[in-house]
């Protein structure tokens, strides 16, 4: 998927650990390993508004769009 999530780079930043951002969030660390490892296929925007909240920062700070690798196949 094009869609990074970048919680490692904004926790660390804070040194927070993944168990008190989840417990300030209020989603399982489960939840968090599954954000932070990319295989996540939607966020509420009440999640993404408590990630932003407790890390006191903008929704691009945590998620950035990469463009996919060309894979050389025309469908047309």
């Amino acid at each position: 998927m094009a869609i990074i999530v970048d919680l490692d780079v904004q926790l660390a930043k804070r040194r927070m650990s993944v168990g008190e951002f989840a417990a300030a969030v209020g989603i399982t660390p489960a939840n968090i390993a599954v954000l932070k490892n990319g295989r996540a296929k939607a966020v509420r925007f009440t999640t993404l508004d408590a990630i932003c909240r407790t890390l006191d920062c903008q929704p691009g700070d945590v998620l950035r769009w990469v463009p996919d690798e060309d894979t050389g196949t025309d469908d047309g």
